[in-house]
């Protein structure tokens, strides 16, 4: 199917899932995951009016943004090895797993600007899954307190593949109480406006649950 017309479905399930929850479609923003999909493709994204691209690796990130660079806002979106963060430093508008102080360290020292953050949490706490375990979120953020060149706009986690909608939405939920314990202390580095959770199989549930960006691969690009 063509980009667009998938990305109307989309569209119409966040809007429905915004509908029950009380919500504003506006507050969700529908990143494009083009990392198993051509050039050719993100540029069917882009041409559909996606404007957030996300890629997980750094090869794949830096390829398309040589060819795609002046158009789509950049979003790292997978583990990022502490040496590779040169690589893609100055390309990305937000990365979306911040989950360790040595790779706090090296964003801090390459960045030229603030860059945007999401910590990585492990709310499942699947020992498959990257993050880190809720208990420890709120100590990591203050621990980013002297770092000049981080802030952190939210959290981002992953839900288990599960066929149980409960263990989802108890995953999402646990995120966004999360956030408001994190939004209670009013760090000036760490507003935590942003909810990066949804993925093709469980967006419509992570709306549901307050999700601001929904990272969305197969059902829109393939």
């Amino acid at each position: 199917m063509k980009v667009r017309d998938n990305l109307t479905i989309i569209q119409q399930n966040i809007e429905q899932a915004c509908k029950r929850a009380g919500r504003n479609p506006n507050e969700v923003k529908i990143i494009a995951v083009t990392k198993y999909v051509t050039i050719q493709r993100a540029q069917e994204a882009l041409d559909a009016g996606i404007i957030h691209l996300g890629e997980n690796r750094d090869e794949g990130l830096l390829e398309k943004w040589n060819a795609l660079h002046e158009q789509p806002v950049w979003h790292f979106i997978g583990t990022l090895q502490s040496r590779k963060v040169k690589n893609i430093i100055d390309k990305v508008s937000y990365i979306h797993s911040l989950d360790r102080i040595s790779l706090a360290v090296e964003i801090n020292k390459r960045a030229t600007r603030k860059i945007p953050c999401f910590v990585q949490v492990n709310v499942s706490k699947e020992e498959s899954k990257h993050g880190i375990s809720a208990d420890s979120v709120i100590n990591f953020i203050q621990e980013l307190k002297s770092f000049e060149n981080i802030q952190v706009v939210g959290l981002m986690t992953m839900a288990p593949l599960s066929e149980d909608e409960n263990v989802i939405r108890d995953t999402f939920r646990g995120l966004k109480q999360l956030q408001k314990d994190i939004q209670a202390l009013k760090l000036e580095y760490a507003p935590c406006q942003e909810l990066s959770m949804g993925m093709s199989n469980d967006y419509e549930i992570a709306v549901e649950e307050g999700a601001t960006f929904v990272r969305i691969g197969t059902s829109l690009v393939g």
